[in-house]
């Protein structure tokens, strides 16, 4: 090498670094990046000297006769860009007798990769950490260097892979070196590893490289040919042979053949492609084979354990300096990147397709491969391939390549002899872009479906309704088009399930369930009942659990974990559907390390939405079991992903829970500004199950204030005391904030009313959660002492309250404040110590603070001092005093034209503030305060 002094430096301080780590070449085509990452392998194998092959595998640079790495190298190829991991395979190959000695967890991982084992396709994470164990593992005897030549032709999910195992390198016996051109975009991009740029020559280094390979130029030649290089090493290779058999410049003028304003690698293409066109229809035709399979450029031990083809009979193209003999394998090799692309580009599509026949026959045995080649073989269609290709795309999917299996999908409908075969094949390409958060992709595929007289195929419609129902909420229309395409199905006889019937049904499902409103679900069930066993047993679970858990809840529980038992066979949009399930019946607890495990590999593989499914679920749990700060990680997550995606539901339904969050911890401007923007985005759309939960972030965040009289009126907004709305989800949910929001405003009937109603319901079956919030509800209505102490003990004895935190503090919060009133202070503290301390853990300062008040009523000083429990406002300062000098709230209401309800309201947030529990106790506490005070 000439020039390369600081290049050198570098590389050899990076193999001889202890431990660990990463490194990127980047530079422009022919700057010499390959032959770089030659000598940093050569370096590791041992001495800088050419290294041996391994006869084990044949596939690496071990240096296993006295160097000190062992070094295994792969190449990106453009021809293999859409296949799925392809370029993780390179690497691995040489270590699969390493895999079985991973433990069970690992390798049962990079078996789903390797095609040798069933199981959902791993996220970039899990399957980054079996990878990076594998390579501990096989580094723990030498250590390993990994060197990948052309990475900006990896395949995404190999790259997003590569570039996680990169930046964990640290600590380990691994080294990892990428050689990318910097003109073509890839994932290693944005993977954040150090990198070394590898520029030009300078002009000293070109003419000493020049004149090494082609001493005695004439002197002009050589100027020509130094002005045209650049300081490009190829070109300053490729160039004078080039010159020399033109003989002659254009026209004198210093500019060489005819190459004025055309980019060098443009040059160096036609400099090839002279050569290439020189040769014989069947040496091109065999250069063009090995070319679109992705026959490796340069020598180097095996790049590929994948088989390729070999290129035969091709010595005229060797002679010609387009192809070189792998001293390893004594394959025919391209002698650069450029002479493969040139072949390709100078070929018809005629040639093409022949060369693409061919090499489906040579890789019958690899559907993915044979799938690639038979894709572009043909032009008119073809039923056999098409059926080739969704097969390939089936394969894809469950190996994590959404975006390559709708591909394939959209080129095998291309192919479909028929229009049932190609709707059904479009539909489903648009059915995974949608879940790959693909919406645009998802709409075109859709658009594209149909012809004259034919109508809307079903699988259109499910992939259209998808779109108008995440990106924009529309509920309306997309129900009416999903219901018609059911009602079509029915009508044409169907006697056996099907797919997309099944996706009907559920799409059908979901959108009732966010609409919430009755009558679309009468009309539902009135759809669906009738069609018995053409509905699956899952479709029926979402049917009775997403609708109306009240009435059609009871033993939905038992029904989830049966389907969940046979897990392993489930798709991933599966187990978000499940687990939406079984959060209406407050049992998704038991199911969210399995959402944890998953959530990672669906965003990253691309299934956008059963990911952001999945995060809504995780972070309800994380909310009703109380880890707050991480649920609202979680939400921000959620929201940023759905933003990204333009999923418009999903980023409100997000901002919902973001909002009903900010309520619980009390933070009221937070979630009233959450709560208008969600009212104001789902009103309007008829999104009846976001607008219930806008009315419970106000029915919270008027609790939290104290203010009793707004949390009714929201309450009741969702449902009328002693009634459970048909089909409100929040009807149930909301149950305790009616209940505590009645009784403190004085209606204590109707307080009464609607616990005894949720008991009537047999509410205390259909959760864990519904039975302690009705034990509590019947416990703080109850005007029986024994049946209070009763009901009291089954809702904090409940063995599922535990689990429910907040509302389980409320409960005792209450508990505590009857206590104290029936039996005295010294009974109360308990059970108010215990709220107290909950509210603490939680971060639900308003609710602390009026735990704090009821233990300093109760006798007990706090550990923890309240915060601004005096700050008042002028308004609720004069209430405060006029209630002190003994006037009643009717009084006080008309003094200050408000009702006596809002007074009321307004003494519940002044008696927290001032640390007292009771009227008696305003002038004592007033008292302490400066004359004049106010917030």
């Amino acid at each position: 090498m000439v020039g390369r002094e600081h290049e050198r430096e570098v590389l050899s301080g990076f193999v001889a670094a202890p431990g660990g780590r990463a490194l990127v070449l980047r530079g422009d085509t022919g700057v010499g990046k390959s032959t770089l990452l030659d000598h940093a392998a050569d370096l590791a194998a041992g001495s800088g000297q050419h290294p041996r092959q391994d006869p084990e595998h044949g596939r690496e640079h071990p240096g296993h006769h006295g160097g000190q790495h062992r070094v295994i190298r792969a190449a990106g190829v453009e021809a293999e860009w859409e296949l799925p991991f392809a370029g993780l395979h390179q690497f691995l190959h040489p270590l699969l007798s390493d895999i079985d000695r991973l433990d069970d967890g690992h390798r049962a991982v990079l078996d789903v990769v390797f095609g040798r084992g069933e199981g959902p396709p791993p996220s970039v994470m899990t399957l980054g950490i079996a990878v990076l164990d594998l390579l501990s593992l096989a580094a723990s005897r030498r250590p390993l260097l990994l060197v990948l030549d052309d990475g900006q032709w990896l395949d995404a999910p190999s790259t997003e892979v590569c570039g996680f195992v990169g930046r964990r390198l640290t600590g380990s016996s691994v080294k990892l070196v990428v050689g990318l051109r910097a003109d073509v975009p890839s994932g290693f991009d944005t993977a954040a590893l150090p990198e070394l740029p590898v520029t030009t020559l300078s002009e000293r280094a070109s003419g000493q490289l020049l004149d090494l390979h082609h001493p005695g130029l004439d002197p002009r030649v050589r100027r020509l040919v130094l002005d045209e290089a650049q300081g490009n090493p190829l070109a300053l290779l490729e160039l004078p042979p080039h010159v020399l058999r033109s003989g002659r410049t254009a026209g004198g003028r210093g500019e060489p053949f005819g190459y004025t304003g055309v980019p060098l690698p443009r040059r160096l293409q036609q400099v090839y492609g002279a050569r290439i066109e020189a040769l014989g229809g069947a040496v091109r035709a065999e250069l063009l084979r090995g070319a679109l399979d992705g026959v490796g450029a340069g020598t180097g031990p095996g790049r590929s354990p994948r088989a390729r083809y070999r290129m035969t009979d091709a010595a005229e193209a060797a002679d010609g300096g387009l192809l070189d003999v792998d001293p390893f394998s004594g394959d025919l090799v391209f002698r650069h990147p450029l002479v493969r692309s040139t072949v390709v580009q100078l070929s018809t599509p005629n040639e093409r397709r022949a060369a693409h026949a061919v090499l489906a026959r040579v890789h019958h045995e690899d559907v993915e491969r044979r799938a690639l080649h038979l894709a572009a073989s043909t032009v008119d269609p073809d039923e056999r391939i098409a059926a080739v290709l969704e097969a390939a795309a089936d394969s894809a999917t469950r190996r994590g390549g959404a975006v390559a299996a709708v591909a394939w999908l959209t080129r095998a409908a291309e192919l479909s002899e028929g229009h049932h075969e190609r709707s059904r094949r479009l539909g489903d390409a648009a059915f995974i872009a949608g879940h790959a958060g693909l919406l645009d992709r998802a709409q075109q595929l859709v658009r594209s479906d149909g012809a004259p007289g034919t109508g809307e195929s079903p699988a259109s419609v499910v992939a259209a309704a998808y779109v108008a129902l995440y990106e924009d909420g529309d509920v309306r229309s997309s129900r009416r088009r999903v219901t018609a395409a059911i009602e079509g199905i029915r009508d044409a006889g169907a006697r056996e399930p099907s797919e997309v019937l099944t996706r009907l049904v559920n799409l059908l499902l979901a959108i009732n369930q966010y609409a919430g409103d009755r009558t679309a679900w009468e009309q539902a069930h009135e759809l669906l009942d009738p069609l018995g066993g053409l509905v699956s047993a899952g479709s029926r679970i979402y049917q009775d659990a997403w609708g109306d858990v009240v009435r059609r809840g009871a033993g939905v529980r038992a029904r989830v974990e049966r389907e969940f038992a046979g897990l392993g066979g489930l798709e991933p949009w599966d187990v978000s559907r499940l687990s939406v399930a079984a959060y209406h019946v407050d049992t998704l607890g038991q199911y969210r390390p399995h959402l944890q495990r998953t959530v990672d590999r669906e965003v990253e593989t691309g299934a956008m939405v059963s990911g952001m499914t999945m995060l809504h679920l995780i972070m309800l749990d994380q909310m009703a079991v109380g880890e707050w700060d991480e649920a609202e990680r979680t939400g921000e997550r959620g929201l940023e992903l759905a933003t990204a995606h333009r999923h418009a539901l999903f980023a409100h339904h997000t901002r919902a829970y973001l909002g009903l969050l900010a309520a619980l911890r009390g933070r009221a401007d937070r979630a009233r500004e959450l709560q208008a923007a969600v009212d104001a985005w789902a009103r309007p759309r008829g999104v009846g199950f976001l607008t219930q939960i806008a009315d419970a972030i106000g029915t919270t965040a008027a609790l939290a204030e104290g203010d009793y009289e707004a949390a009714y009126l929201h309450a009741i907004g969702i449902t009328a005391p002693g009634s459970f709305t048909p089909y409100a989800h929040q009807a149930s949910r909301t149950l305790l904030d009616l209940v505590e929001a009645a009784v403190h405003t004085g209606r204590s009937e109707q307080a009464r009313r609607h616990a005894l109603a949720a008991l009537e319901a047999g509410l205390p079956d259909v959760s864990p959660r519904l039975a302690v919030l009705t034990h509590g509800a019947l416990a703080m209505t109850a005007t029986d002492q024994a049946e209070a102490a009763e009901t009291y003990r089954r809702a904090e004895g409940h063995p599922a309250a535990a689990g429910f935190p907040f509302e389980l503090a409320r409960i005792r919060l209450a508990h505590g404040v009857h206590l104290r009133h029936a039996r005295g202070r010294k009974a109360a503290r308990p059970a108010l110590t215990l709220a107290a301390e909950a509210f603490e853990r939680l971060g639900a300062a308003p609710w602390a603070e009026r735990a704090r008040a009821e233990l300093r009523a109760a006798g007990v000083s706090p550990l923890t001092a309240p915060t601004d429990l005096a700050a008042l406002t002028w308004q609720e300062r004069r209430i405060a005093d006029l209630a002190a000098g003994g006037l009643t709230n009717k009084e006080i209401g008309a003094r200050m034209h408000l009702s006596p309800r809002t007074v009321s309201s307004h003494l519940y947030r002044v008696f927290p503030k001032l640390g007292i529990t009771s009227r008696a106790a305003l002038r004592d506490a007033l008292g302490t305060l400066p004359d004049g005070r106010d917030a």
